[in-house]
Parts: C-alpha cells; structure tokens; sequence
C-alpha cells in the first residue's frame, strides 16, 4: 500500500490562516517522511479566492529541505502557463534540492480565467504539453540546443538526474498519448483511464506499467468520534466541493462531478470520496484496500486547524499505521 499526504492550501476564511497552513505543511510532511510516507502530492491553481497554492515546486522545495526519503509529487502542475526554460530550470533545481524525489506531474488544466490571466490560450494547451515533454527532455540534457528559431542552455542540469514526467489528464485520448510522450501516466483516480495507458504502452513495447492501484478515498480522517467530527469537517467538504462545481461550470458550462447539482451532506457522507471513521474502520478500509492501493491523507483540507490535524494524524500513526506494514 502506497501512502500518500496531499496539500493545496486552501485557506477559506472560517478556516485556519494561510500561514498558520504553511507552517503546518511543512511540519506535518517532515512527520510522514519520519513515519514512512511514500509520497506527498501538490496540486496548483490560479486566482482562487481561498488561496490555493499557485506554486507546487516552491512547496516541494521547501518540504524537500525538511524532509530525506519521501517522493515529492506535483499533481498536478499546470504546464501550459509556464515559460518553458524557467518551468526546466526551476524543476531542475527541485529535484537537485530533493536529490532525486521529485515526481513532475503536469496537467493541461481546464478553467478560462487561468489561460487568460497568464496571457495563454485555452486551445493551445494539448500542444504545449506535448512541447514541454520535448523541451524539459532536451534541456535537462545540460547541453545548448535550439528550440523553435532560438539557442537555449539550461544550467545547471538536475541531480542526480532528470525528474520523472509524468502527464496528468483526463480522456483516453490523454491516456494514449501519455504512454508515447511522458514517463508516466497520472489519471484523476478513474481506473477506466489506466487500462488504455497500460495497452498503449504494451503495444510500443515498454514495460508493462501494470493494474490500476486500488484507489482510497481522496480525504479520510481518523477520528475516536466519527459522529463529532464529521460535523465540523463537512464546511471544509462543502467548500472544497463547491469550488470544483464552480470551476467545472466556468470550463464546461455547466457543473461536473459526482455532486453536481446533488451535493447535501447526506450524499456526500455517503459516498466513498469523503471518510470519516474510527481506527478500527480505517484498518477494515486497509484490509478492503489490499496491497495494490493507495491511500491517502488529506490533513489540512481547506483550512482545517492545524492543531485538529496533528490530532488526527498522531491517531493514525498509533492506531492505524503499525497494522500497515
């Protein structure tokens, strides 16, 4: 079982303060890389009214001076409104700090008001990600070369080698496309979008990457009272749900995802995303789980109290974590 610890630093106003989160983060990822974390995962947005984090690589390399052993993951960073040199060389430096944990996760993102705030063009954005994997493979080489009529040297090059790219999407189309031009593939947690990779990438000849990893649900808290803790935690569901609806209408006309247009908190805590549970009924999940799965913590979900967050986390390393492994 993969066990991964994800931010992106939501900072609602009923919530904790933004610096208060940032402390914490840095913080609560020195402790999983001390209890045996594998991973931490960091998304990126633009323009959010609560502050999501804009900057994954800056976080990453913060936590990579706290931390020795757990891989540091962006997911997913957003390709298409970078500079490509400074997107290569700013990555380089990462991994260089992180010796060789960085994970470089990119997206081609999906909202309006971002591409027009970084000047880019919505329609571009499946081109540029097939351009940023052939840049970042040329200039992590350390070589000068010419990129599309200009010379460009990016120094220095990154230790102890160049950073795992692994593409972000959505589509079987993404998928496909995943297995010619990037290291990986990086699905939003929909198994129906590995199998297409898996096959593309059997038919070229590469490694068999494998089944899909059993997925965990994208928050779980432990709690010693699921019932009273739910109650405080569903705002910080709500508003993190709301925001994904709202996204999703700007890019789509109309809201997407599973609580589009149903979102109450009796099927939200119904459903299999979002768990608040005891040790116990952690460690049924685990068992559900199996091996082959990934499962992940989710402590400071749009602007939980970090004091609250060490609670639980403390509950899982002595309750939940020792069955583990």
């Amino acid at each position: 079982m993969e066990l991964c610890i994800t931010y992106d630093m939501r900072a609602p106003e009923f919530g904790a303060r933004r610096n208060n989160l940032y402390a914490a983060a840095l913080d609560q990822v020195d402790w999983a890389d001390d209890v045996g974390f594998d991973v931490v995962g960091l998304g990126e947005h633009h323009g959010s009214e609560d502050g999501y984090n804009p900057s994954p690589l800056i976080l990453a390399s913060a936590m990579a001076g706290r931390t020795r052993s757990i891989a540091l993951r962006t997911s997913v960073l957003l390709a298409p409104l970078y500079d490509l040199p400074k997107l290569a060389e700013d990555a380089a430096i990462t991994q260089t700090i992180a010796n060789g944990r960085l994970l470089l996760g990119i997206g081609a993102g999906y909202r309006p008001s971002e591409f027009a705030s970084f000047g880019r063009d919505l329609k571009d954005r499946w081109r540029v990600m097939g351009e940023t994997c052939d840049f970042l493979r040329l200039a992590w080489r350390g070589e000068p070369f010419d990129w599309q009529g200009r010379r460009c040297h990016i120094t220095p090059a990154p230790e102890p080698g160049p950073p795992p790219v692994l593409l972000g999407g959505s589509s079987k189309a993404a998928a496909r496309r995943a297995a010619h031009i990037a290291d990986g593939w990086f699905p939003p947690l929909d198994a129906r979008l590995w199998q297409p990779y898996r096959e593309e990438c059997i038919a070229m000849g590469k490694p068999d990457p494998g089944g899909y990893p059993t997925q965990g649900p994208i928050f779980l808290w432990v709690s010693n009272d699921p019932e009273r803790d739910w109650e405080w935690i569903y705002p910080h569901v709500c508003h993190q749900l709301a925001s994904y609806s709202a996204w999703t209408r700007e890019a789509f006309g109309e809201a997407a995802g599973p609580y589009a247009g149903n979102m109450t908190e009796e099927t939200v805590r119904q459903s299999p995303a979002y768990k608040v549970v005891s040790p116990e009924q952690a460690l049924a999940l685990c068992t559900e789980l199996g091996d082959h799965s990934v499962l992940y913590l989710n402590p400071l979900l749009a602007g939980i109290e970090p004091a609250k967050s060490w609670e639980m986390l403390r509950l899982f390393e002595n309750k939940v974590l020792p069955y583990l492994r």
